[in-house]
């Protein structure tokens, strides 16, 4: 039976994007780091700054909605092991000369993390509302990004809980070139020159963020196997994204920032010809095919948001 509570969220969704889109100051470099939080240069610090964006599915013994869904059965244990696979590459950067730290906590409501297991050399992003999503918070005063607990993109043999950012896209692009959640984010670190050195998650998402970012520290905690997952335990797992966080920053002239020449086009193919249609109708987004959808500018910054944007809105009415 065809659904009209798309229609209804995404129109309120065109009206608040044209009015964005109307003024252009709204997507200012500076409006992005909302933090409020002022910081060293690099020149100036005494140690690294490093950006973590820390994802869900691709957290040790993380395997079902039981585990990532608020009502699950072990949510409230997979956000201690959560809280634990970041603490664990926070404890090996600062073994290898880190000093400050930005976690954007990047699943679901965004609101995984447990504050109280944090130092005072880490600040948390918390909350929904972030033009640059899993990235809010990162600026050019950071040295590396580190992804923790990310997963393949959707359509991915043998992975776990693969999908790109919601469950109604199969497939995006740039520039003809498809993205998981990992290179996507990528893209932005590299917007402001910085690299991501580490990433950990299943096989599957090492395997793919390898092939787009190049050199990159990897930390597989499980992989999937037909309909199951062979995972580390927590322990395990967070001893050995502590050793490979402290590799990567060891090595940090080693790793390159990931770059695409602008302009950027946007491609969506979405699971609904439906979805398509109601996209299509934001100014300046173009239908390309029956699921598909494009969207073309020289402004990364100004893409993200409205990425943000419509996956949000199409997720609600889903």
């Amino acid at each position: 039976m065809f659904r009209r509570t798309p229609f209804i969220l995404l129109g309120s969704s065109i009206f608040i994007l044209f009015l964005a889109w109307s003024k252009p100051a709204l997507y200012s470099q500076d409006k992005f780091n909302l933090l409020g939080f002022s910081s060293p240069q690099k020149e100036a610090r005494k140690g690294l700054k490093v950006f973590i964006s820390a994802d869900i599915e691709g957290i040790a013994g993380v395997i079902s909605s039981s585990q990532t869904a608020p009502t699950g059965e072990e949510y409230a244990k997979a956000k201690d092991w959560m809280s634990n696979e970041v603490l664990a590459a926070i404890e090996g950067a600062k073994a290898a000369g880190a000093v400050e730290f930005i976690v954007a906590d990047s699943h679901g409501s965004m609101q995984n993390l447990l504050p109280e297991k944090f130092g005072l050399d880490t600040k948390l992003v918390r909350g929904w509302a972030r033009p640059l999503g899993m990235m809010q918070g990162i600026d050019n005063s950071f040295d590396a990004v580190m992804f923790i607990g990310y997963h393949a993109q959707a359509g991915t043999r043998d992975a776990v809980l693969a999908h790109t950012i919601t469950g109604t896209i199969y497939n995006l692009r740039v520039n003809g070139i498809t993205q998981l959640e990992a290179s996507l984010n990528a893209l932005v670190a590299g917007y402001y020159g910085i690299p991501v050195i580490m990433i950990s998650g299943d096989q599957a998402v090492a395997e793919e963020a390898t092939k787009l970012l190049g050199r990159i520290e990897v930390a597989v905690v499980k992989r999937g196997v037909s309909g199951s997952v062979i995972t580390l335990p927590p322990q395990a797992a967070c001893q050995l994204i502590r050793e490979k966080a402290e590799n990567a920053v060891k090595h940090l002239k080693d790793f390159k920032p990931y770059k695409i020449q602008p302009p950027y086009k946007f491609e969506i193919d979405f699971v609904s010809a439906a979805i398509a249609e109601v996209v299509s109708w934001i100014p300046d987004i173009r239908r390309e095919g029956n699921r598909t959808v494009s969207y073309t500018d020289g402004d990364l910054l100004k893409i993200m948001p409205l990425l943000r944007i419509i996956t949000r809105f199409i997720n609600q009415g889903n």
